[in-house]
């Protein structure tokens, strides 16, 4: 009975919401393939090593870009007869040189102890079966600032060395380095002589409408047909493009889902959106509400109600729902320039959100949007906020 009482769900996959999910085909990552592509061909046709470093901010694609590409050379590897596999460690999870070479092990012997073996017997016996099984091996090791920070450079050292010795003619093993920042930086010279410095993919942050097509590629894979407001998308794009993060646009996609299924609508809005966002930072901004003026609470009960169901509202509809807010509390209404200057401090405080109309719209009209709660419990935290006592005008 537990889990029939919540029925239907907008999910007909939700594993394709994991951060762990590779999908078929990456978003606006072509680009940083395309030079893997280029990179690694002498791999395939000239059984040759070649060590990578993928950089870039947190969530803009790098381990994901790491798998797909590794799938991607494994079956291309295998039209041309050639034996190719990777392994991805994630240094954070790994972040001592045993337990990081341990996992490396371990893929081609599960059963492998954990204990009781040396670095350089555990490499000794990465060889021999890289050399029993014909097979080339690419290392990824994602995060992996964090090994290098603590455990220094010595294995990435050893694993660049053994990509340079060959056996029966072939290259042994490739790295790929995954970091938020320029590993080649951190590494002892001799390890950064092992690199090429023109082996450096560079993964900037998403924008907005990027954001969009990773979300609208997501909800097909992970969501029933028909289960997403378009105001919805558009407002997880422009939420998460504060940041330039495809990560932070999955997490508000899958949450607000769940709101959905949680509420047993069979759609997901903008206000579910608005609640999952407010979840996902779970301390939204009281302190910042509490110190507000007034006049600064009374625009954000106008623009509460004129966003209320939907994703955006003109300055104008918002300017005549302060001026009813400020009817109800028996304020005088601030003049439009001071209700402009209002609107860009709530901006800055980021409690609001002020984007620029489109080219068809005159004068300084704006699109303005509330990210961080559902539009009613933001009215109903600032009228509660007004009923403990009247801050300053």
């Amino acid at each position: 009975m537990l889990f029939e009482a919540y029925g239907r769900s907008v999910f007909k996959d939700q594993r394709a919401l994991s951060f762990d999910f590779v999908p078929p085909k990456l978003v606006h990552r072509e680009a940083q393939l395309r030079k893997l592509a280029l990179l690694f061909r002498p791999v395939v046709e000239s059984n040759f090593s070649q060590s990578v470093v993928l950089t870039g901010p947190v969530g803009t694609g790098k381990s994901a870009t790491s798998k797909r590409f590794c799938l991607d050379l494994r079956e291309h590897a295998e039209k041309k007869a050639k034996a190719i596999d990777f392994v991805v460690v994630n240094c954070r999870q790994r972040n001592s040189e045993a337990a990081a070479l341990l996992q490396i092990v371990s893929h081609f012997q599960p059963r492998f102890p954990d204990r009781g073996f040396s670095i350089a017997e555990m490499l000794e016996i990465l060889r021999k079966d890289l050399e029993k099984r014909h097979v080339h091996l690419i290392v990824v090791l994602d995060e992996a600032d964090v090994l290098i920070r603590r455990a220094g450079s010595d294995l990435t050292y050893k694993l660049l060395r053994f990509g340079e010795e060959k056996a029966e003619g072939r290259a042994l093993i490739s790295v790929i380095l995954v970091s938020q920042k320029n590993v080649l930086e951190m590494l002892d010279p001799a390890v950064v002589s092992s690199f090429k410095r023109t082996n450096l993919v560079e993964f900037p942050r998403y924008n907005a409408q990027e954001l969009r097509d990773i979300i609208v590629q997501r909800a097909a894979l992970a969501l029933k047909d028909g289960m997403l407001d378009a105001e919805a998308i558009d407002l997880m794009a422009d939420i998460a493009a504060e940041f330039g993060d495809a990560r932070f646009a999955i997490e508000l996609l899958e949450k607000a889902g769940m709101l959905a299924d949680e509420e047993a609508q069979l759609r997901m809005t903008v206000e579910h959106v608005r609640a999952a966002k407010a979840e996902a930072y779970s301390v939204v901004t009281e302190s910042k509400l509490a110190g507000l003026t007034k006049h600064q609470q009374l625009a954000l009960i106008g623009i509460a109600r004129a966003v209320k169901g939907r994703a955006y509202a003109t300055t104008g509809e918002v300017e005549k729902a302060y001026a009813v807010a400020c009817e109800e509390h028996e304020e005088k209404p601030r003049a439009h320039t001071a209700f402009w200057s209002c609107l860009r401090e709530l901006d800055a405080l980021g409690l609001i959100d002020a984007k620029k109309s489109g080219a068809k719209i005159s004068g300084r009209t704006q699109f303005i949007t509330i990210r961080d709660l559902p539009a009613a419990v933001m009215e109903e935290k600032i009228l509660a906020l007004l009923a403990e006592g009247a801050p300053s005008a």
